[in-house]
C-alpha cells in the first residue's frame, strides 16, 4: 500500500515481523536457551556440580544422602544413554532446529563433543585412584557407588563397540545377545527382589543386591 507521499506503508503485523526480523540474525533460534549458553549448558553444570559432591562426600569418607546418588543416575542416563534418531539432509535439520522443533545440543559452555562426558568419567577415575591409594575402595559405600557406576558405564561402552562393529563390518546385530543379557539380568534381579516382596531381605546378602543392581544398571546403560 503506498501513501501520498510515495512511501509504501507495512501492515502492523508484517511490520513486527519485519523488525523483529531486523532485530535478529537470520537463522537465529525461536527460543533463546536458558542464560544465552548453548543448549544443554545448564543441565551440564547442574550434572558436573552433582558429581562433585558426590565425589568429594565420598573422598572425605561422610555419609552420602540417598537421593544425591539418585540423581546422580538421572543426569547420567541423560549423558550415557542412547538416543535414537533419523539422519537428516542438513538443511531440513538447521530449520527445525531454528523453528524450535529440535534443540540443538552440540556444544553445552562452548566446550568441544562429548567434553561433559570425559569430564565425568574423570571424576570418578579420580575417585577411585584416590580411594586405592588411601586403602579404601574396598570399603562399602565406594564399592557401591563406582561399581553401579562403572556398570552403566560399561554397559554403554559395550553398546558403542557394538554399533561400530555393524556400521564397520555392515552385519545386523544378531539376537541371540540381546536375548541373553536380558535373560541373565532379568533372573538375577529377580532372584535378588522376590525375598525383598516377601518381606525377607535377610534371605540373601547384600553383595546379592549390588551385583543384581549392577547388572541392571549394565543392561540399561547397553541398550
Amino acid at each position: 500500500m503506498c501513501e501520498a507521499d510515495g512511501t509504501r506503508s507495512v501492515p502492523a503485523t508484517l511490520g513486527d515481523e519485519f523488525i523483529m526480523n531486523m532485530l535478529e540474525p537470520e537463522g537465529s533460534p525461536r527460543e533463546w536457551p536458558p542464560l544465552g549458553l548453548p543448549v544443554g549448558s545448564v543441565r551440564a553444570l547442574l550434572t558436573l556440580f552433582v558429581v562433585a559432591v558426590v565425589t568429594m562426600n565420598v573422598a572425605r569418607g561422610q555419609d552420602l544422602d540417598l537421593i544425591w546418588t539418585e540423581t546422580l543416575l538421572i543426569a547420567m542416563a541423560h549423558y550415557f544413554t542412547s538416543r535414537r534418531f533419523v539422519a537428516l539432509p542438513p538443511d531440513v535439520l538447521q530449520r527445525i532446529q531454528n523453528e524450535g522443533v529440535l534443540e540443538q545440543e552440540r556444544h553445552p559452555l562452548f566446550l568441544p563433543r562429548h567434553s561433559i562426558r570425559f569430564l565425568i568419567l574423570a571424576a570418578f577415575t579420580g575417585l577411585g585412584v584416590y580411594l586405592y591409594r588411601e586403602n579404601r575402595l574396598m570399603e562399602s559405600r565406594s564399592l557401591s557407588l563406582l561399581g553401579i557406576i562403572a556398570a552403566y558405564v560399561l554397559g554403554a561402552f559395550f553398546r558403542n563397540v557394538s554399533y561400530w562393529l555393524r556400521k564397520t563390518t555392515g552385519r545386523k546385530a544378531s539376537s541371540m545377545w540381546g536375548d541373553l543379557k536380558a535373560i541373565v539380568v532379568l533372573a538375577t534381579v529377580g532372584l535378588a527382589g522376590l525375598p525383598e516382596l516377601f518381606g525377607m531381605p535377610e534371605v540373601l546378602p547384600d553383595d546379592a543386591h549390588r551385583v543384581a543392581l549392577a547388572m541392571m544398571l549394565f543392561y540399561f546403560g547397553s541398550r
